[in-house]
């Protein structure tokens, strides 16, 4: 393919719809940059040549129609001094100049056309290439935490994981069973002498407690109506 050919591609190509397609868009994102660049100087290379063959296509240009002048002035001089035979030969010799500087203006036209085109093909190719550069961090961004998101939901649904917590729910029976036993043992049993004494102190706090909030609200509590 030729330089021209991958420029009109790259330029025609719809950036979005690769990306759309590609399993890896992060490589894709990558190897496009590197295909515009690759692309850009190639194709710069080639509008230096073809600067320079149109100058000197300019030049040549330049020097044929000095010669056709020449030629004019020469038939107008033989003329003047009665040679015919003379202007004529001249005026054959400018003629065929003129014919030559036709082709040349052709192809001096044909350069400029060339280089205008591709002048505009390079802007768009830069504005591609900036786009996709603009883009490529995001891209990595995106595909990094995407793949993060991907192993992190393998791991959770991981079959370890599973049996990991299996596992914990094992255990936790196991306990819930074992604390059952050691419930089971104080059913039915008489409260001991460290039992009552305990119960005596909670009674006695409490009943402290009731006396303390009588003494303090006073007249305010109702008697009571005796039965």
């Amino acid at each position: 393919m030729s330089i021209f050919s991958r420029l009109a591609d790259i330029v025609n190509s719809n950036l979005n719809a690769i990306l759309d397609r590609a399993e890896d868009p992060e490589k894709i994102i990558r190897l496009i940059i590197q295909e515009m660049e690759d692309t850009l100087v190639e194709v710069r290379s080639a509008a230096v040549r073809i600067i320079a063959e149109r100058k000197e296509l300019e030049r040549r240009v330049d020097a044929t129609k000095s010669e056709i002048e020449d030629w004019q002035r020469r038939a107008e001089l033989a003329l003047t001094l009665g040679r015919e035979d003379l202007a004529k030969g001249a005026l054959t010799a400018k003629a065929r100049l003129a014919e030559v500087l036709a082709r040349e203006e052709r192809q001096l036209t044909q350069l400029v056309s060339t280089l205008e085109k591709q002048n505009e093909d390079i802007a768009k190719l830069q504005a591609k290439l900036a786009d996709a550069r603009s883009r490529e961090a995001a891209i990595i961004a995106r595909h990094k935490s995407a793949a993060a998101r991907f192993k992190l939901k393998s791991r959770l649904y991981d079959d370890r994981i599973s049996d990991a917590f299996a596992r914990f729910e094992q255990v936790e029976r196991a306990l819930d069973e074992a604390e059952g036993k050691v419930e089971s043992l104080d059913l039915g049993r008489r409260p001991g002498f460290a039992d009552e004494l305990a119960g005596l102190e909670h009674e006695t706090r409490v009943q402290e407690e009731l006396d303390a909030l009588k003494a303090r609200l006073g007249n305010r509590l109702r008697p009571e109506v005796s039965k």
